[in-house]
């Protein structure tokens, strides 16, 4: 028989692993309900044309793209913001504004595995449309701010770089050259990522002299402490509404209780072409993860370009699996451990299993995880497996048990048991232990 290895890019998680996994997804989705962001779902395909429309026709060799058995040129959706744009136009009448939406779900692209990028990755998508108010560019901040310290994050262990796309296009055209502006935002994304020498050279490829380049960077430099010496660099109407905005988005997210978390960062521009006010990225603090942990911001455009009405939006899109949010976990110790959990562990003696099924129901119903023997294994080998997947307690259904019409209790941390009446287990009880009956 063949022997099947792993695709690369791809990643099997089994049940200890999974278990932190689901907790912090779990995390993310609970706290994107509490600031009213609604659950869809979406499918695992779509026409290639979203993607290449939206990021030009070189994406096609980063996805996975075929032609169906209907003729179709199809791809596995590499991201999400086309997708829901797309569903936006569809019922954009009927839908009440604003629109605030959520899901979790895997995505594919075929690109160089490295440290938290995966072929195959898990994002959850939190995306508002319909308000182009700062308060829905700070709730998506705090919004983040609060699923990481849900999930064990502290202020010292992250900052979100926040930075304003169109103060980069305003303080490029102020400068007397043909610059093309998309190319010199691209560049500025790569700041960090190439040496300076590189960088510069983007910028005059970009349509810059290297002096301007230079004092262009400066400028940006000197915005990150003081947002007033941009519009002290250059006047214009365009750049001191750019500031403005950002400087609301900050005031916002101060009133709710996240500023202390962003730091002005104006050579933080994301690389994506659609995106039109402000963006932020998130970063470990220790620096231990190198590439950013997530990032978001504005892309007012995009509704319009995927033909429907000008629908201004914000989102952020952390990776929850498969992506740098686990490692941020585990370099500061927050991450969950990868261990099962298990409440109770029925288990069955003898002919006793319409009063083991019995006990089981009842705790099941009362939200607990509950396992019972389906193997027929013998009482030492129960309490091996009981104890091979974390039971907090034991409960033993013996026939010997019920002839004294009780069950045993064991606490199994402490190797501490007592027995309790069958007819009172669990009773009124919503977590019955071994202190109960003790």
């Amino acid at each position: 028989m063949p022997t099947y290895e792993r695709l690369k890019g791809f990643k099997d998680f089994y049940p200890e692993e999974m278990a932190p996994r689901r907790e912090v997804v779990d995390t993310m989705e609970e706290t994107a309900r509490r600031y009213g962001f609604r659950e869809i779902a979406t499918p695992a395909l779509e026409d290639v044309e979203m993607f290449v429309e939206k990021s030009g026709p070189d994406i096609v060799d980063e996805l996975y793209a075929f032609e169906d058995k209907g003729g179709r040129h199809v791809t596995l959706t590499p991201e999400l913001t086309p997708t829901v744009a797309r569903m936006v136009v569809a019922k954009q009448q009927a839908l009440s504004k604003p629109i605030k939406w959520f899901s979790t779900r895997p995505f594919w692209r075929y690109e160089q595995v490295q440290q938290g990028r995966f072929r195959e990755f898990y994002q959850i998508n939190v995306d508002t449309f319909g308000s182009s108010e700062p308060e829905a560019d700070a709730e998506i901040l705090a919004y983040a701010a609060d699923a990481l310290a849900t999930l064990g994050l502290t202020g010292e262990m992250f900052e979100f770089r926040v930075s304003h796309r169109d103060i980069l296009g305003e303080l490029l055209r102020s400068f007397e050259a043909e610059v093309d502006t998309r190319e010199a935002i691209r560049a500025v994304d790569k700041r960090a990522k190439v040496e300076e020498g590189e960088y510069l050279d983007l910028l005059a490829d970009a349509g810059l002299s290297y002096d301007q380049a230079r004092e262009f960077d400066d400028v940006l430099l000197a915005g990150n402490d003081d947002l007033g010496a941009l519009t002290d660099f250059a006047d214009g109407e365009g750049l001191a509404d750019a500031v403005a905005n950002l400087q609301a988005v900050l005031d916002a997210a101060d009133d709710l209780g996240v500023r202390e978390y962003c730091d002005v960062s104006l050579t933080t521009a994301r690389g994506l072409d659609y995106y039109t006010g402000v963006v932020f990225e998130c970063f470990d603090a220790s620096g231990e993860v190198s590439r950013a942990i997530f990032g978001g911001g504005r892309y007012d455009d995009l509704i319009e370009d995927f033909g429907g009405q000008p629908t201004p939006a914000v989102g952020v899109a952390p990776g929850v699996m498969n992506s740098t949010l686990p490692l941020l976990l585990q370099v500061h110790d927050v991450f969950p451990a990868e261990e099962l959990s298990t409440d109770y562990y029925v288990l069955q003696v003898g002919d006793t299993r319409p009063v083991a099924a019995r006990v089981a129901r009842d705790l099941r119903e009362r939200g607990h995880v509950v396992e019972s023997d389906v193997a027929g294994r013998s009482f030492g080998a129960q309490m091996g497996y009981a104890d091979s997947i974390n039971a907090e307690t034991v409960v033993v259904v013996g026939e010997q048990d019920l002839a004294n019409d009780e069950v045993t209790v064991k606490e199994m941390a402490s190797g501490d048991q007592t027995t309790a009446p069958v007819e009172d287990f669990p009773g009124d009880r919503e977590r019955p232990t071994y202190d109960d009956f003790a």
